[in-house]
């Protein structure tokens, strides 16, 4: 028996049952293969999650930049003078996090952060505000998309992605009082006053836990604080077309992520 397609209709309908409200703020991750067949694919997600927010609501997703090059090419000179200048209004996002994020990139009417590495896209009514001023160093901090995201009382939907991709969880990483965070120092080719300028960029190291404990342990912490939150009910789970799918309180989510990670073993 083929199974029937999902639809704008019965995708709406599943974010309703999940917890999506009109007026919401939420920051989006998918795993769209999970949804199984979506008739329309990766645009009728987009308009089922536009349909549910509405007028009001706001949609955001975590971009980062495909650059196409290995760390190693930076240090040759002649790779490095062809490394492409970030401009924000063309740099794809990272495919690492799905053709969603590249989606909701190129939407009529998306704002895009100015941060290359830590850039968010928007669409709807407070994408202007959650993406205006992105501070370049520390991207995940104060004054960033997710600080707004958090300060809007918005919230954070897994539609069938893993917990291990809570971004705003590098948020309460850079607000948790941890000793030995690792810091990453590098550079971007950024457009400076029409000029293309090498910038230098400090952040909190997010290819990894940000401490050498969290490293060492076989625990992955985004994904053991997600499940604490949905067992407290900070998060609801369900299911969208195919897809296990969470949504998530980003206020209580970060407070959460804080506390776990401050009480973790040293």
């Amino acid at each position: 028996m083929t199974t029937a397609p999902a639809t704008r209709t019965s995708l709406r309908e599943a974010l309703l049952r999940l917890g999506l409200e009109e007026g919401d703020v939420v920051m989006v991750h998918a795993g769209l293969r999970s949804l199984g067949p979506v008739l329309g694919g990766v645009n009728t997600v987009v308009q089922a999650l536009l349909d549910t927010v509405g007028a009001r609501g706001t949609l955001m997703a975590y971009l980062d930049w495909e650059m196409g090059v290995e760390p190693e090419d930076f240090e040759d000179a002649r790779l490095r003078e062809e490394i492409p200048t970030f401009d924000k209004r063309t740099a794809r996002a990272a495919r690492d996090h799905g053709i969603l994020a590249e989606t909701l990139r190129t939407w009529p009417g998306a704002v895009r952060s100015d941060h290359p590495d830590a850039g968010m896209a928007a669409i709807g009514a407070r994408a202007e505000w959650l993406c205006a001023n992105h501070p370049l160093p520390y991207g995940y901090g104060p004054g960033s998309p997710l600080a707004r995201l958090v300060e809007a009382e918005g919230k954070v939907l897994m539609l069938g992605a893993p917990l291990e991709t809570l971004t705003v969880l590098h948020h309460a990483e850079h607000l948790a009082d941890l000793p030995g965070k690792r810091v990453v120092r590098y550079q971007r080719p950024l457009l400076i006053d029409g000029e293309r300028r090498w910038v230098d960029f400090e952040e909190f190291d997010t290819s990894e836990p940000v401490t050498d404990a969290l490293r060492a342990s076989s625990v992955d912490p985004f994904t053991r604080i997600g499940e604490q939150c949905l067992a407290e009910g900070i998060g609801r789970s369900g299911t969208v077309a195919q897809a296990p799918s969470h949504l998530f309180d980003a206020r209580r989510l970060v407070r959460r992520g804080v506390a776990w990670l401050e009480a973790f073993p040293r």
